[in-house]
């Protein structure tokens, strides 16, 4: 929500966050200058600690008595949504970021299904930040379409182009980084940004790469990111990945990286492999770097990625198409030139954060005048 908050507050909105405490939450009330309230929240299931959770939010809220509360992620967005319906707040928001349960099974599939239906519920309106997410939503029955919409053209805060664009600076760092990196100056790079999780077909791509080295590619991998303990990646894919003179992890350990962003200018094509999106960042980070995409057939990722034009889709979990996808784009410069420019102007163009942000103040107007 980089200056998203800032921009609300400008437009004459008070803005206040109430976010689980941590060093993120001081950050944003210096970053933004707006109020934050710490309040504890668990991210998995935890009846006892939920019910104390919500008590003080409904607490906390009867004492800013807000016009409009928007309300996100499984937890926060069902707690939020349900302490705003008990206080009697005006407009209620669900922003759907994503669908947590389309990635499990039995009964927790069951469970985190139920929140996403008891959030959509108790809210006045559902925002779905991809085309793709709002069908799936209402075709699981979590939502009527009427309830539901997409701001804009999708994304929950669009993408600030300055920092992806490249730069003789950026150029220059790259260079320096690459070679740091022990990747010689010509050999084509295939990265990833994001968390090293199961769910974001670290693995496929790992299969992937691996099969275009033993075809005689001599390309090399560029992971940046974190590992997330919540879905970990296996014991044998993290072993390879670290054993592999050719596989670069930058940030693997301390989970913070020195601004990623610097790191798609080593780029040449970025892969963006995961299950389930609602509308994902990087993908949009990269074209607005000029890389082509190569993505899996996701919820969300079909969004962000034009097939044929901005990069290539493939089917979800199938690491050999993954593989030809990326092969080929090695192979033609030219085709990654050509549709990397088109996904830099249609990032610039569609889904800049002025883009979005004037969306929401403007939606979020229209549901105050009619509430």
């Amino acid at each position: 929500m980089d200056g998203q908050l800032r921009e609300l507050r400008r437009r004459g909105f008070r803005v206040s966050v109430i976010s689980a405490p941590g060093d993120l939450l001081d950050q944003v009330a210096l970053r933004e200058g707006v109020e934050v309230y710490a309040l504890p929240m668990q991210r998995d299931i935890s009846l006892g600690a939920d019910l104390v959770s919500l008590a003080r939010l409904v607490w906390l809220l009867r004492k800013l008595k807000p016009d409009l509360v928007n309300a996100g992620t499984p937890k926060a967005g069902l707690l939020g949504c349900v302490a705003a319906r008990l206080v009697g707040v005006p407009v209620i928001v669900y922003l759907l970021r994503g669908l947590r349960f389309e990635g499990a099974v039995g009964g927790k599939r069951l469970l985190l299904a139920l929140t996403e239906h008891v959030s959509a519920a108790f809210s006045h309106r559902v925002f779905c930040n991809s085309q793709s997410l709002r069908e799936e939503f209402v075709a699981l029955g979590c939502a009527s379409r009427d309830k539901t919409v997409v701001l804009g053209n999708g994304t929950s805060n669009g993408v600030d182009a300055a920092r992806f664009v490249g730069t003789e600076q950026r150029r220059a760092w790259a260079r320096d980084e690459r070679a740091a990196q022990g990747i010689p100056e010509h050999a084509p790079v295939i990265g990833f940004c994001g968390r090293f999780a199961r769910d974001k077909g670290i693995e496929e791509l790992l299969w992937a790469f691996r099969s275009l080295r033993d075809e005689g590619k001599a390309c090399h991998l560029l992971l940046v990111g974190y590992e997330d303990s919540t879905d970990p990646l296996p014991e044998d894919v993290v072993k390879l990945l670290k054993g592999d003179a050719h596989v670069h992890l930058i940030g693997h350990r301390s989970g913070f990286v020195n601004d990623p962003s610097r790191y798609y200018a080593l780029m040449d094509v970025f892969a963006f492999p995961s299950y389930r999106e609602g509308f994902p960042n990087a993908p949009l980070e990269a074209a607005a770097a000029g890389l082509p995409c190569v993505a899996f057939r996701a919820t969300g990722t079909v969004d962000a990625v034009v097939d044929g034009v901005t990069g290539a889709l493939v089917p979800a979990k199938d690491w050999r198409a993954l593989a030809r996808a990326l092969g080929a784009y090695l192979e033609d410069p030219e085709r990654r030139r050509r549709h990397g420019m088109a996904g830099q102007a249609r990032a610039l163009g569609q889904f800049s954060r002025e883009v979005v942000w004037e969306a929401l103040d403007q939606e979020y107007r229209r549901l105050l005048v009619v509430a």
